[in-house]
């Protein structure tokens, strides 16, 4: 009896220190990550299109990203000097941090106005159906592909609400800024951003075209 108190007493005891390590790590990653705010937010919701929401994201792919930053594995003028200064614990914990937030939902997503000014001015019917078209070829492309041009679904890796897969590294994407989505995509596509598994991402965004990127990117928006 006394043998399985003491094994219980000991079983709680690694469970509260693993639970305050845990909470330790986000509050020193919060601290840490006051230099990330500007452009992530406080608490990893970008109000910015063009700058990646990291709320919610899965610890260990923020962690990567960071990494990758720090080692030039993944290109950026901006935050290559930002990781640089990170230490491998920083990392750990601005990653940490970042992953116990909670992603904001994004509003109704807008079509970007149309650069060319002879065009004829559409209604707000036209433009309410043309979004909506877009979203549900967004919607066919994430969860069945698109067989005739050899791109696979999304959801694959992805999962079915946009949640990722942890242990594969596969980042969560709902509630992702648009403006964003089809940035990543394109450079997925040029060649710009190579930082995957395999290239993968390379091979998938390449046989996509722009209408169907940017239909993705808008469908990925509005999961949550």
């Amino acid at each position: 009896m006394i043998k399985k108190l003491l094994t219980v007493s000991v079983t709680l005891a690694l469970a509260f220190t693993g639970h305050a390590y845990a909470q330790g790590n986000s509050g020193a990653g919060k601290t840490k990550a006051a230099a990330c705010a500007g452009c992530h937010g406080e608490d990893g919701n970008s109000m910015m299109p063009s700058f990646p929401k990291l709320a919610g994201q899965h610890q260990n792919y923020l962690a990567k990203q960071l990494q990758a930053f720090k080692s030039g594995t993944r290109n950026s003028p901006m935050m290559a000097p930002l990781a640089a200064g990170l230490d491998e614990q920083a990392i750990q914990e601005i990653a940490t941090y970042y992953s116990a937030n909670r992603i904001a939902g994004n509003p109704a997503p807008k079509l970007p106005d149309n650069d060319d000014d002879e065009a004829p001015a559409k209604t707000d019917e036209q433009k309410k159906a043309e979004l909506t078209a877009l979203i549900a070829q967004g919607s066919d492309l994430y969860r069945n592909g698109d067989l005739s041009r050899e791109v696979s679904a999304c959801v694959a890796c992805h999962g079915p609400f946009g949640e990722g897969n942890k242990p594969a590294s596969f980042p969560a994407l709902h509630s992702q800024h648009a403006d964003y989505l089809i940035k990543s995509l394109t450079d997925f596509k040029s060649g710009a951003r190579s930082n995957n598994p395999e290239n993968m991402m390379h091979m998938i965004a390449g046989k996509m075209t722009d209408q169907q990127i940017q239909a993705v990117a808008y469908y990925i928006s509005t999961m949550k």
